[in-house]
């Protein structure tokens, strides 16, 4: 056999397919309609679907509304002021060190027991609280560590 040289390469056997000669006669097996069936728009030369358009269906464009749009899968995050946190202690409502948000909730500091929680620097907390919520802004890990209190973070579970 001949050296391989540049001029003599072809493709491996098998790995290239002979392209479909549409429309070269009956014995092609792709004479007649040449693929495209009979009538309709697909059928006519010089058609070409636009890349949005859905076969009548009502498109997509028209489909999705143009403000306003919610999220099916938003998490809604209550948040909770440090400063919420200090009044409820001034007031005297919180029993002890511990809150969490079954006792936010008792307390009337979010409304919903289930969804999760995200504790805010906003304001000054001097009482040496152990909070755990869901989620913490860096201040509001700050001030908690500040006063002496301590921060726990707690996984997202919403039933």
């Amino acid at each position: 056999m001949a050296k391989d040289i540049l001029s003599n390469l072809t493709p491996a056997k098998g790995s290239r397919r002979k392209t479909k000669r549409i429309g070269r006669g009956q014995g092609s097996g792709h004479g007649k309609t040449a693929t495209k069936g009979h009538k309709g728009a697909k059928s006519r030369s010089g058609h070409k679907f636009k890349l949005w358009f859905e076969g009548g269906q009502m498109p997509l464009s028209r489909r999705v509304p143009k403000f306003g749009f919610k999220s099916r899968n938003r998490v809604l995050i209550q948040s909770v002021n440090v400063e919420s946190l200090e009044r409820v202690v001034t007031e005297k409502k919180l029993g002890g060190s511990v809150v969490n948000p079954e006792v936010m909730y008792s307390l009337g500091l979010i409304s919903k027991k289930n969804d999760p929680v995200k504790i805010l620097g906003n304001g000054d907390l001097k009482a040496k609280l152990e909070v755990s919520a869901h989620a913490f802004s860096k201040s509001a890990l700050a001030k908690i560590e500040a006063a002496g209190g301590k921060a726990t973070v707690l996984g997202h579970t919403k039933s």
